[in-house]
């Protein structure tokens, strides 16, 4: 049976300007949870889905050293695009090693992300 064709949006540019206009003595934002959705946007506009984990802490040590990108969970800024809309920000290679660190002196758990043309992300979340 054949399957019923996806319908394609517009994607991320498309859901910005469905949202309402921002009150300016609205200081709200909102926090998007990527786990809880299975993925994000980030600022650049790129959509990572989530793709497994939490994962073992073998595969996270890795993941630290060959992933595209990392990102400290909930650490993040607000969009630019969208004022208001709280998205993580990703870490500069810089600042990797030393997160890395940090996260497994910690209690954490860490989650693939991947996007478009392969590329991956580790998502750590830590506990204090």
């Amino acid at each position: 049976m054949p399957s019923k064709p996806r319908r394609r949006t517009g994607g991320f540019a498309e859901i910005l300007a469905a949202l309402p206009p921002k009150d300016e003595d609205d200081d709200r934002w909102v926090l998007h949870d990527p786990l809880g959705s299975g993925g994000f946007v980030d600022a650049e506009g790129r959509y990572w889905r989530l793709a497994r984990g939490p994962v073992d802490r073998r595969l996270a040590k890795r993941l630290a050293v060959d992933a595209d990108e990392m990102t400290l969970g909930l650490w993040g800024e607000l969009h630019e695009a969208s004022p208001g809309f709280f998205v993580p920000s990703l870490l500069t290679p810089e600042e990797r090693p030393g997160a890395w660190l940090e996260a497994s002196a910690l209690d954490y758990r860490a989650y693939e992300f991947r996007a478009s043309g392969g590329r991956r992300l580790l998502y750590l979340v830590v506990f204090c």
